[in-house]
């Protein structure tokens, strides 16, 4: 607040803060952490992709070649994540002030495309072709097909593995359990790794069943159907994905839980009568702007709120470092009220 009494806004002083929390620290830590599982995602796939299309070509299996383009679309969506974490982190510029952590976001999407177009409609396009044309297999190609699914399945699963493994380092560093940080999803570059690695798991299931019914009973059926429902799959899995991706693409606000914490810490200081408002948006996984307008308490000269309102933000970034862009903006409780719900007053 000014000398006369007018409104101010306060924010980020000092330049550390102008990046957007997008260089180094605990978020690169993470993110190294996070290249190492795309990595051997990555590696999996590209070795498994090039075994289910030899195998899939010599067996004339429609599952396996499903499989096969799964395995491509899988690779080619690693390619973008290790883009997405490289690209996140450079530093905030004048064209960019609040960083490039929405990058994570974009990359997804276009990960969620790749799953769609190159796993999921190739293999329905597949199974639709087994049932019109029927299967031709000789025993010998059974058995290739299964080795190469059972091969396949043994790497999807180390993949798979080290996924898990860090969700659950990041759950018990968040103080919750593997469902809810798999359903808070933070880092989408994870989250898409952990999708990717547990439909290919469930994926060479379904086509391996496939194969041997197929072996068993002579109907290609149910191989086709095996392709067709790896299709489904991956779809669905496209769905969910893009979904979430553009909602942070849009602007996602950090957890309820967090904003209750925030508003709580903000109504509990001395020189805050009330809370007016309070938005929060999501600008990358380790990083999130918060924008407060606050109702100061009448009797606090302009220096002792200026001290209080520094005081206010840096204990809020050192309480959550995610925080990282921090404005308090000073408002009239009274106003507010008359434009619209939100204000929080301390009794």
């Amino acid at each position: 607040m000014t000398a006369d009494g007018t409104a101010r806004t306060t924010g980020p002083e000092h330049p550390a803060q102008q990046g957007g929390g997008q260089a180094g620290g605990q978020g690169g830590g993470q993110d190294g952490e996070t290249r190492l599982t795309v990595w051997v995602a990555l590696a999996a796939n590209l070795a498994i992709c090039v075994a289910k299309a030899i195998g899939g070509v010599i067996a004339g299996s429609p599952a396996l070649l499903s499989e096969a383009a799964h395995s491509v679309a899988d690779s080619i969506n690693e390619v973008f994540l290790l883009a997405s974490v490289k690209r996140s982190r450079r530093p905030a510029d004048t064209r960019h002030p609040f960083g490039y952590g929405k990058e994570r976001f974009f990359w997804s999407l276009l990960a969620a495309v790749g799953i769609f177009v190159t796993g999921g409609c190739f293999s329905v396009f597949q199974g639709v072709e087994a049932f019109r044309s029927g299967g031709d297999e000789s025993h010998s190609g059974y058995v290739i097909g299964l080795i190469v699914l059972f091969v396949a399945l043994l790497a999807e699963s180390v993949s798979l593995m080290r996924a898990v493994l860090q969700v659950r380092r990041a759950a018990r560093a968040a103080g919750r359990g593997m469902a809810a940080e798999v359903r808070a999803g933070r880092d989408p570059a994870l989250r898409t790794v952990l999708a990717e690695d547990s439909t290919a798991c469930l994926g060479v299931v379904l086509a391996m069943a496939g194969m041997a019914l197929h072996m068993v009973t002579g109907e290609v059926a149910y191989e086709a159907g095996a392709s067709v429902l790896i299709g489904v799959l991956l779809v669905y899995v496209a769905y969910v994905l893009g979904k979430q991706a553009r909602t942070q693409l849009i602007g996602e606000a950090v957890d309820p839980g967090l904003q209750r914490e925030v508003r709580a810490l903000l109504e509990g200081q001395p020189e805050i009568d009330a809370v007016t408002s309070l938005l929060t948006m999501r600008l990358g996984p380790d990083s999130a702007l918060l924008a407060a307008g606050i109702d100061l308490t009448a009797g606090y000269d302009s220096e002792t709120v200026e001290d209080a309102m520094v005081r206010v933000r840096t204990e809020l970034q050192e309480r959550w470092p995610e925080l990282d862009r921090v404005f308090l903006d000073v408002t009239d409780a009274a106003a507010a009220r008359r434009t619209g719900p939100g204000v929080s007053r301390r009794a």
